[in-house]
């Protein structure tokens, strides 16, 4: 991973075998990002990604392995229990032009990623839901 900040955003260029997750994560903790929103695409080689079921509440993951292009990355960086918190989406076309996507949990980078991290001024935290079953945003947690 290579970055650069200008002033509340961050342009970062991910190369081949890094992870988007790991990745954002590492950068959330050197630049202490407590609030960010994220943005992104680029060629994978892998993607986990998953569906949250409302009813069972669980995750249900589907996993990619072929040459995709990351078609849009979206989320935020907020915190919980003092560390980075990503939660991300992504959609990806594969050879036949057929999107996928979901709540992403592993993206492997095949020729680049092109990230843009996006600094607020603040904090939320994050708290664990037991109705929805998922962490919601926390606004009286920083």
């Amino acid at each position: 991973m290579e970055y650069r900040r200008f002033e509340d955003t961050i342009i970062m260029r991910l190369d081949p075998d890094e992870e988007i997750l790991e990745e954002l994560t590492q950068l959330a903790q050197r630049e202490n990002i407590a609030l960010a929103e994220v943005e992104g695409l680029g060629a994978l080689k892998q993607m986990n990604v998953c569906v949250f079921d409302t009813v069972s509440k669980e995750y249900y993951t589907n996993s990619f392995e072929e040459p995709m292009e990351l078609l849009s990355l979206s989320g935020t960086i907020t915190q919980m229990e003092g560390k980075p918190y990503l939660h991300i989406h992504a959609s990806a076309g594969n050879a036949k032009g057929i999107a996928l996507g979901g709540h992403l949990k592993k993206a492997v980078i095949s020729a680049t990623g092109e990230i843009v991290v996006r600094v607020l001024n603040g904090q939320v935290g994050r708290r664990y839901s037991e109705k929805i079953g998922l962490n919601l945003f926390d606004f009286d947690r920083e």
